[in-house]
């Protein structure tokens, strides 16, 4: 018999904060400050979700830390401006919480960066754990951010969910051993997080108040 769903790992970027057009800008704000008309916006696309150490070693295995330095400055300038909060999300995490849900944010973005998007959601606190780049060695899909969030939240693999809106995301949490969830509103589409065989497709946040519905503490 299948357990009850009584743990929720999100990611953060693309999934419960909008940050799609801040991380396309940034990156071609970069890229083409160094090759020149190399990165159109699709291959951009590519980008989002790795971490940037993973993205520019791709890149120009060369040119890595300069690369990373030059996006986080201009990724910090631009991230209020460009950065929307997805339809629902405030509200469905705090009646989750309330409902007793354990929930972490399993991230590939620096802890700093992620405090500071939770700060601006009107999150902060809300969730128990946070594993954010800082935090990790081997970064998602490797499933060590996940076990690092199911060990400190003391929960069973077999109850949790991993939720996000990459390759990345549902590899990882396939890596971990625990069940995955695509969101639809996924900037890659429904149909390409589908093809990667995740246990749910999400087409509204609030679809996981009835995954969890039977979730006790």
């Amino acid at each position: 018999m299948t357990k009850e769903i009584n743990t929720l790992l999100f990611d953060f970027d693309g999934t419960l904060l909008d940050t799609n057009e801040l991380i396309i800008q940034t990156f071609h704000s970069v890229l083409d400050r160094h090759f020149p008309g190399k990165y159109d916006r699709e291959a951009i696309l590519h980008f989002i979700g790795p971490s940037l150490v993973q993205t520019f070693e791709s890149v120009d295995p060369d040119k890595v830390e300069e690369l990373i330095a030059e996006y986080r400055e201009v990724n910090s300038t631009l991230h209020d401006e460009l950065v929307e909060e997805y339809d629902g999300v405030v509200e469905t995490l705090a009646k989750l919480k309330a409902r007793g849900v354990k929930m972490a944010i399993v991230s590939t973005k620096r802890r700093a960066a992620l405090d500071h998007g939770l700060e601006l959601m009107g999150l902060t606190g809300l969730f128990e754990v946070i594993i954010s780049l800082d935090e990790v060695k081997n970064p998602k899909p490797d499933p060590e951010p996940i076990q690092l969030a199911l060990a400190a939240l003391e929960a069973d693999p077999s109850e949790a969910l991993m939720i996000g809106d990459n390759s990345h995301d549902i590899h990882g949490g396939q890596n971990a051993g625990v069940r995955t969830a695509g969101v639809a509103w996924s900037i890659k589409g429904e149909a390409y997080l589908s093809s990667l065989g995740p246990d749910h497709m999400l087409q509204h946040i609030s679809d996981l108040l009835e995954l969890t519905k039977e979730a006790v503490r």
